[in-house]
């Protein structure tokens, strides 16, 4: 009679353990399935709309279409600056034959020697014939002279080198022209090197007067 209640209290006790598993494995379950409808609700609120993809991939077309609008445009300047200034440095260096016969031409015509000799002119004459026709070219190809005396000084264009006592002239006008300068299309190949006019100093304005006093006594 013990024994048998014994086995019946051992009965329930294991069927009480049963029941607890189950409960707990029942509450795992639910708290699973809880943790994937989460993930699975997280992941379509994040999960793009069909019209929101289609946006998305209209704006990385009209990007990658700008941007190959960009990239030919470079392309196109760049092509077009090769063409139109691809002689630049051609034509800096070109400039030094202006500048040799024009030395030239100095160096005779202060030749005591020379001077007033038929031979002078005539080599004089060649060696105008030369620079105008070497400018002729450089003007068919774009290449121009810059324009300097009398006008007022353009930092863009010239370059003082020094300044000159002249009240005849307005200040900062360029008097003197020591190196021409050349454009190449709207750039500058070199600027011109010239003198430009400054007002005389006082002090040299009184020795003038007082030359002109001593002159009237």
């Amino acid at each position: 009679m013990e024994k048998e209640e014994n086995q019946s209290n051992t009965s329930e006790n294991q069927n009480r353990d049963t029941l607890k598993e189950s409960v707990k494995t029942d509450e795992d379950l639910n708290v699973k399935n809880k943790q994937d409808s989460d993930k699975d609700l997280a992941e379509e609120i994040k999960k793009p709309t069909p019209e929101e993809r289609i946006a998305e991939l209209e704006d990385k077309v009209a990007r990658t279409f700008a941007e190959m609008e960009n990239q030919r445009r470079r392309f196109e300047k760049e092509k077009e600056d090769a063409f139109e200034y691809g002689g630049y440095n051609f034509a800096k260096e070109a400039l030094s034959l202006i500048d040799n016969l024009d030395r030239s031409k100095n160096v005779l015509e202060n030749d005591n020697k020379l001077k007033e000799t038929d031979s002078l002119k005539k080599i004089i004459e060649h060696l105008d014939i030369i620079k105008k026709d070497l400018i002729s070219i450089f003007e068919k190809n774009n290449i121009k002279p810059i324009d300097s005396l009398n006008k007022k000084l353009d930092p863009n264009f010239h370059q003082a080198m020094i300044e000159i006592e002249d009240d005849t002239k307005e200040p900062g006008t360029i008097i003197q022209e020591i190196q021409k300068g050349f454009t190449i299309k709207d750039r500058l190949l070199r600027p011109s090197l010239v003198g430009v006019s400054k007002k005389i100093t006082k002090k040299e304005e009184k020795t003038t007067e007082n030359e002109k006093i001593e002159e009237n006594k």
